[in-house]
């Protein structure tokens, strides 16, 4: 179980950080996000790489709900709790998110694109749920990672010993969530909204 959870958590961690530095793309505007996109997708659309991320994504899911329940006795202190509880909102995240993506996709018959990931960002009163929602994601992403490295590591860096490294994956995941909120808002100024895609939000 744990062999799968960690083999499938390396796949999703590749995949997760190529989606957030396209997400980054969004610093120069929706039509350089949607250009980056598009190139992206040439490679993990491809029917085999789509299937080897959708099962990857089951099997963190199932392993990951698994393992949550073993160890609600053993984890104690802030980053072992941390890993537990990043882990279930992830898990929550991805079968939200994934629904909500292929019912787009398959639906809707929309591109799921960079409007229509920002739909509910930049429309209120939907952006109260969907600020916490992505933002939660991001740090929960960072906030596993750190847990994990937390956890492994066991040798100082820079004189920082393996906890004080995991405290800068947070903190870096942190910023950078600031960093990809500034850029899918447009400075938090909002996004103009194209007309196919206000069905997301009811206009």
């Amino acid at each position: 179980m744990h062999r799968l959870h960690y083999v499938a958590g390396l796949i999703m961690t590749v995949f997760i950080s190529i989606h957030l530095l396209n997400h980054l793309a969004s610093l120069y505007g929706p039509e350089q996000h949607i250009a980056t996109m598009h190139t992206l997708r040439s490679v993990y659309r491809h029917p085999v790489m789509e299937t080897l991320l959708l099962g990857a994504v089951l099997v963190q899911m199932v392993s990951g709900w698994r393992l949550f329940r073993a160890t609600r006795h053993t984890a104690t202190g802030f980053f072992p709790k941390l890993h537990r509880w990043t882990g279930l909102y992830l898990a929550l995240f991805f079968l939200i998110h994934l629904s909500a993506v292929l019912g787009g996709r398959l639906v809707l018959h929309l591109d799921t694109n960079f409007y229509f990931g920002v739909a509910g960002l930049n429309t209120f009163p939907l952006n109260l749920f969907f600020v916490p929602y992505y933002g939660l994601a991001i740090i929960s992403f960072f906030g596993h990672v750190a847990a994990i490295h937390q956890k492994k590591m066991t040798r100082t860096v820079a004189s920082l010993s393996p906890t004080a490294q995991a405290g800068v994956i947070l903190a870096v995941g942190a910023v950078l969530t600031v960093v990809i909120f500034y850029g899918l808002t447009n400075g938090f100024r909002g996004v103009a909204i194209p007309a196919e895609y206000r069905v997301l939000v009811n206009q």
